[in-house]
């Protein structure tokens, strides 16, 4: 409770509000350490949720870590941080779309979700209302069942303030490339999108380019996302996409084209792009090792697929390639998310290779 009246002080909020659901990050050994484990250690004791709750990635699969090559060290390291967090009660998932296991919030719901992608994503698609909360402040909220009301929860800071028009129909791979060249052009705005037609698959993906590119919180799509006609401020910076422009943000994501490992799901496949990528394995794989990185739920809800890229690469539960150890054992990682491609070198050492699922997987085949 003090940590959240601190963050309430800093933000001017002049009241705690309840929240219907809770996302908390920083569950990875890799990212967080030995300081993040002894926090949990404290902070979690004698605790439990008020609010449902889902937790982000660790930094393995519990039940395929092995295959993973890591060290015993992190194994053991990681179970203690899962142990923690279930003692809290968490829902057992470990995966950065709650949204596609059961933690779905509606249209106005208050929550208190961290996980950058995950915050976007409900913001814009879903219309929730969240903050861009650090794992601390999410974790805090899940136990206490309350936020500060500042930012994103007040209806006046969630128009647009940033315009981007488009004037050609964009390709897969563009909306990993259109939400990094807007996120580096907002900052902080919320860019408004005309003429724009995506699936929710797409609008995951621009979620994650949009957060990680730049620290962007929220987007509208005219006509398509629920909260588009509160519109965007008549002053604001208008900004006319070319495809020239989201050619070189992909450009600049290739590095190398002889990848040690090629990895979909960050953020994590949904169950419609587990069979997109089943249904093309069934062609054979020639490629190097490959990683399709999702929720159990997902698992659980599309065996099939599931068995079938099994049989070419591995389906990798609870984790992502950017918070496992993959720098000990590769040094290039192809992949199609802009999300990955722009993590991967910093904070896994990796060069890159960028492009949409299926030229990747057609190149190896």
């Amino acid at each position: 409770m003090e940590l959240l009246i601190a963050l309430g002080d800093i933000y001017d909020a002049t009241r705690l509000i309840p929240v219907t659901s809770v996302h908390i990050s920083g569950a990875s050994y890799k990212t967080i350490g030995d300081a993040g484990l002894k926090f949990l250690s404290e902070i979690c004791k004698g605790c439990h949720t008020k609010a449902k709750s889902t937790v982000n990635p660790i930094g393995m699969d519990r039940e395929r870590y092995e295959e993973m090559k890591v060290t015993e060290e992190f194994v053991s390291k990681q179970k203690e941080i899962i142990d923690h967090y279930k003692s809290l009660g968490v829902l057992d998932s470990w995966t950065c779309t709650p949204y596609l296991i059961g933690n779905r919030p509606g249209l106005g719901e208050d929550i208190a979700w961290a996980e950058s992608s995950a915050v976007v994503f409900a913001n814009s698609v879903l219309g929730a209302r969240t903050n861009r909360e650090g794992g601390p402040s999410a974790l805090a909220s899940s136990i206490t069942g309350l936020t500060p009301d500042y930012g994103l929860h007040r209806e006046d800071n969630r128009k647009g303030n940033a315009l981007f028009e488009l004037d050609f129909e964009l390709e897969e791979k563009d909306f990993a490339s259109l939400g990094s060249f807007a996120g580096e052009i907002c900052g902080t705005r919320t860019p408004y999108f005309r003429n724009l037609s995506a699936s929710e698959d797409n609008l995951k993906t621009l979620s994650a380019a949009l957060a990680s590119s730049g620290s962007v919180s929220m987007f509208h799509v005219e006509g398509l996302t629920p909260e588009w006609k509160l519109g965007y401020e008549e002053d604001c910076e208008k900004v006319t996409v070319e495809r020239k422009d989201l050619e070189e943000i992909a450009n600049s994501w290739n590095t190398n084209d002889s990848p040690n490992l090629i990895a979909f799901g960050c953020p994590h496949c949904s169950t419609a792009e587990l069979k997109r990528i089943a249904d093309m394995l069934r062609d054979g794989w020639k490629g190097p090792e490959l990683w399709v990185c999702t929720s159990r739920e997902a698992c659980r809800k599309a065996p099939d697929s599931v068995q079938e890229i099994d049989k070419q690469g591995k389906v990798l539960c609870d984790t992502c390639v950017i918070v496992s150890s993959v720098e000990d054992f590769s040094e290039t990682v192809a992949t199609n998310s802009g999300k990955a491609s722009t993590y991967l070198p910093s904070l896994c050492k990796q060069k890159t290779m960028f492009d949409d699922m299926e030229t990747l997987i057609r190149r190896f085949q």
